[in-house]
C-alpha cells in the first residue's frame, strides 16, 4: 500500500474469463517467490526472472534502506509535551505568576518548535512518496518490458 492505493499490481482481467464470477484472463504472472508465512507470493511479476518487486534480488538493497529508514521512524512525541507546556504557561499567565511579556516570548518560541516539527513530518511525507513513487515506476516499467 502506498498512501492507501494497492500498488502490488496483481493483474489485470477481463470480466467473464475462467475462475467464475469476477474472475479473467490474467495479463501479468504472479511472483514466483513464496512470502515468509509459506504461501505463495500474489503480487505480479514484474522483472525478467519472475519476481515481483519486493521479491526481486535486484532490489534487496533497495528494500534493506527503506526497512532501515521505516524502522528509525518513529510517532511525534514532542506534541503532548508542548501541549503541557503550553497549559502550564496560560495557567501562570492567568493567576498572575507569569509576566504576559516573558509568556509572549515563550509562546513565541514554541511556535517556532511546531513549525520546526512540521516541516520534518513534511520532509518525511515527502521521501515517503518518492519511494511510493519509484515503486510505481517500477511496476510500469516491469509491465512495459512485458
Amino acid at each position: 500500500m502506498c498512501g492507501g492505493i494497492d500498488v502490488r499490481g496483481g493483474g489485470v482481467s477481463f470480466p467473464g474469463g475462467p475462475g467464475g464470477p469476477g474472475g479473467g484472463y490474467p495479463l501479468m504472472a504472479s511472483c514466483r517467490a513464496t512470502k515468509a508465512n509459506g504461501e505463495p507470493c500474489t503480487l505480479a511479476a514484474t522483472g525478467p526472472q519472475g519476481f515481483c518487486w519486493a521479491h526481486d534480488p535486484a532490489n534487496r538493497e533497495k528494500r534493506r534502506r527503506m526497512a532501515s529508514k521505516a524502522a528509525r521512524s518513529k510517532p511525534n512525541r514532542e506534541i503532548p509535551a508542548i501541549k503541557a507546556l503550553l497549559e502550564d504557561l496560560t495557567e501562570r499567565v492567568l493567576s498572575g505568576e507569569l509576566p504576559t511579556g516573558q509568556a509572549a516570548v515563550a509562546n513565541q518560541l514554541i511556535n517556532t518548535r511546531l513549525r520546526a516539527i512540521e516541516q520534518e513530518r513534511k520532509m518525511r511525507e515527502l521521501e515517503e512518496l518518492a519511494e511510493c513513487l519509484e515503486a510505481l515506476e517500477g511496476v510500469l516499467k516491469g509491465r512495459k518490458g512485458a
